[in-house]
């Protein structure tokens, strides 16, 4: 079950209208690096976990990235004010102006679709949550190339605060690979001799040592600097 919250998550604001930088922001709308992508693939995911734990931070991350896009489609909203008028974009998406009448659809900042191809379930939690990780930090890369290309002070706190939670999901999942790093798909890890070859192909060139690979083990974050739970 799922219940909405009329209120925002955190509350958006911006400075002026800029229907410009609305279609760079669709991208973490409809994008495959967005914020649909990440509830979808992280919800899906949940429903064949068996540790409970785990289960409800899949569902709980999911639930959050629900909100995340309804933040983002707000911001959207006000960059575009309430006039169409595709002459204000010179490129990237004109949907917006010319078939949606500025409501913030499921695009990217190119006007394709959102897809469920975008989302990645292995059935292996291990393998998810590696996706998952990588799928963060993708969204983060995402948020500074946005920050970086607006002045807008209101639009750059938004975009700072969902950097900082894509920061804590991240911190979050890597936890929990921790947890079951020996386990699934990473139960054999590295125990044959074939795991242990590389082969120099780019010769002549700087020499590599043979691999010597070990399960992937993440430090925990400093004690003071754990997420904080919030019910």
């Amino acid at each position: 079950m799922f219940e909405h919250k009329k209120e925002l998550l955190k509350d958006v604001k911006v400075e002026r209208i800029n229907p410009q930088y609305a279609v760079l922001m669709q991208e973490q709308l409809g994008g495959g690096n967005g914020e649909l992508k990440a509830a979808m693939q992280y919800i899906s995911q949940s429903f064949r976990i068996k540790d409970t734990e785990i289960k409800d931070l899949f569902m709980d991350i999911g639930a959050e990235e629900l909100s995340h896009m309804e933040m983002v489609a707000q911001t959207i909203n006000l960059l575009n004010g309430h006039e169409v008028d595709n002459q204000k974009v010179t490129s990237g998406e004109i949907q917006t102006h010319v078939q949606c009448g500025l409501s913030p659809v499921l695009i990217n900042s190119s006007g394709e679709p959102w897809t469920a191809n975008y989302v990645t379930v292995t059935g292996d939690l291990v393998a998810d949550l590696l996706s998952n990780i990588a799928s963060e930090q993708r969204a983060k890369v995402v948020y500074e190339y946005l920050y970086r290309q607006i002045q807008d002070k209101e639009v750059r706190a938004t975009i700072d605060f969902l950097l900082n939670r894509e920061e804590a999901h991240n911190a979050l999942f890597r936890e929990a690979l921790n947890k079951v790093q020996n386990t699934g798909s990473n139960k054999d890890f590295g125990v044959t001799k074939d795991s242990k070859l590389y082969f120099d192909l780019s010769t002549p060139g700087p020499s590599h040592k043979t691999p010597d690979p070990t399960s992937v083990r993440f430090e925990s974050p400093n004690k003071e600097d754990r997420v904080l739970v919030h019910k």
